[in-house]
């Protein structure tokens, strides 16, 4: 029996491609550009895809349909997915839509740190994320206008969310940025000494 496999963006990604047809994996890569994928898995390593490929492979989930010879390519291997991969394809996806994960992005570490910093040094350092969100958020639309009239809505789904997702944090860093200009948001390892200082002595006193 062989052991379950973990889910993972990539992993799920990869037998839905193989829903669609048996490939190898210079088709899958190909294919995950050509659809956009890459705005929404790491396909930047073609070594974390043959791992992937190898993990689902080794759990059942995919399994050899042919090896494709060609005088102008090296042999490639066709995989397909199994009915075993077709029903745990339904609840890796079933899962990830209902559940929120538990998530840690670098952004809200760097955050969490940011008092390491002067406010004068931040500043300018979230303007430049600004300025990345912006083009993002532009590259995006440039895609999205971009496709073929009459696309239907479901193809581009996760391009419209990561719109609303660049759209939210861009107007919350205008905010922090115009907080952190006119000094309604600042601190100084003074001002955090003081407060550290101030809450150790109530709870001194909370516990006499």
């Amino acid at each position: 029996m062989t052991a379950p496999v973990k889910s993972s963006p990539l992993g799920l990604t990869v037998l839905v491609l193989l829903h669609h047809r048996p490939l190898h994996p210079y088709g899958i890569q190909q294919l995950l550009k050509r659809w956009g994928k890459e705005q929404v898995v790491n396909v930047g390593q073609r070594a974390g895809l043959y791992r992937t490929i190898e993990r689902l492979q080794a759990g059942g989930l995919i399994t050899v349909r042919h090896t494709v010879r060609d005088q102008q390519y090296p042999e490639r291997t066709v995989y397909e997915v199994t009915d075993e991969g077709r029903a745990v394809t339904r609840e890796w996806l079933e899962q990830m839509l209902a559940v929120p994960k538990a998530e840690f992005p670098v952004f809200p570490v760097a955050l969490s740190n940011m008092l390491m910093l002067t406010p004068d040094e931040v500043t300018p350092i979230l303007e430049r994320r600004l300025e990345h969100i912006t083009a993002q958020r532009a590259e995006l639309e440039r895609q999205n206008a971009a496709t073929p009239a009459g696309l239907p809505r479901i193809t581009l789904i996760e391009n419209e969310y990561l719109l609303a997702v660049l759209g939210t944090e861009k107007r919350w860093l205008r905010g922090v940025i115009d907080d952190l200009r006119d000094g309604s948001l600042t601190w100084s390892p003074e001002l955090l000494a003081a407060f550290e200082e101030a809450a150790e002595t109530g709870a001194e006193g909370d516990g006499a």
